[in-house]
């Protein structure tokens, strides 16, 4: 049995991380960032590469990286969730860099490593490990077709697209036309990519590649949903001993205090989920599990924990000013990324070998 609890290494790494994102990725800058035609923030993103090496915890030394595990990249999206930080983390350095090492493409990985270029799988932003995905034409070598819901395509350098032929193919996003659609969650921007005789280089078997990433993509995103849930719970506490009626602390009366009570548990036990889907991501066993597991907890802990800070917050949560609404947006869309928490009980019970009712 590994042990969850954080190692001295990687409270190091959540410090260093934390300081960083306390002065690029501040809520009224975040704020202004999503009223912007650029809503990612790319000064932060160069901080994490290039200052702190991050986009390469996943890749092996040998091939330009870090040589660390899941565990350290799961408490990286900890501290992004916390900040709900847009930058493209989960969709280059975790699901775009496990395609790549799942077909084994070592210059593109040493440069997504590296932080030289952003990198995004061209899956819609919903689908679960497994499930039915969109592709495109291949067709004399050059692709056809439109995909949607493409998160964090728009910052993107190289899409990784899967084709008709099976094929797993590299287009320049130079090639590709990316137009932004509306999105829910603002700090994580989704795009539709449309090709029109796109040449792309093959870089081998869609099919084990994108269930990989999406795996791994689901998996860690239960570590950025701990991240914004215990962001929220925290700053409610801090608001509600503050806030006063009739002359006392708001967070002294007994049903706020249940409420929260409520939410601190919800929080502990997907910190244990959460912790698991890292570990078991990093050591190989049981990670199907794992991941169904995080998945079918944390996506409903963290929209209650936001739900919850936005009511306590009472008149102020609802403005824009204040960042709750970015949290509860981001937990919503959280939610139905890479699969519902219905799909991934429905994928539990199957891993189990349990009959559903």
């Amino acid at each position: 049995m590994s042990d969850l609890l954080y190692s001295e290494e990687e409270e190091a790494l959540r410090s260093a991380v934390r300081d960083l994102l306390a002065d690029h990725c501040d809520a009224p800058g975040v704020i202004a960032r999503t009223e912007s035609d650029a809503p990612h923030d790319l000064a932060a993103w160069k901080a994490l590469t290039d200052g702190m090496g991050l986009a390469g915890l996943l890749v092996p030394e040998a091939q330009g990286g870090q040589g660390a595990t899941h565990r350290e990249a799961a408490v990286v999206l900890e501290e992004l969730g916390r900040a709900v930080a847009p930058v493209p983390y989960l969709t280059s350095a975790v699901v775009a860099t496990e395609a790549l090492l799942e077909v084994g493409h070592e210059g593109l990985l040493a440069e997504l490593a590296a932080g030289r270029r952003i990198g995004a799988l061209a899956v819609a932003l919903n689908v679960a490990a497994g499930g039915a995905y969109k592709v495109v034409r291949h067709e004399g070598g050059s692709l056809h077709g439109e995909l949607t819901g493409v998160a964090d395509a728009a910052v993107a350098d190289v899409l990784l697209v899967p084709a008709d032929d099976g094929g797993l193919y590299a287009v320049d996003a130079a090639d590709a036309t990316v137009t932004p659609q509306v999105s829910f969650d603002l700090t994580r921007p989704l795009a539709t990519v449309t090709l029109d005789g796109a040449p792309g280089r093959l870089l081998g078997d869609a099919e084990p590649a994108v269930r990989r990433a999406l795996r791994a993509g689901a998996g860690l995103l239960a570590s950025e949903q701990l991240g914004l849930a215990e962001w929220v719970l925290t700053e409610t506490v801090r608001y509600l001993k503050e806030r006063k009626q009739f002359n006392r602390p708001v967070g002294g009366f007994q049903a706020l205090k249940h409420r929260l009570a409520q939410v601190w548990l919800e929080v502990v036990n997907l910190r244990a989920a959460a912790r698991n889907a890292a570990d078991a991501l990093a050591t190989g066993t049981d990670a199907d599990v794992a991941v169904a597991v995080a998945q079918a907890y944390a996506a409903p802990v963290a929209v209650r924990a936001a739900e919850e800070a936005l009511q306590l917050h009472a008149g102020i949560g609802m403005t824009w000013e204040h960042p709750i609404h970015l949290y509860l947006k981001r937990a919503k869309s959280d939610s139905i990324a890479y699969g519902t928490a219905g799909t991934h009980r429905a994928a539990l019970a199957e891993l189990v070998d349990l009959q559903a009712p």
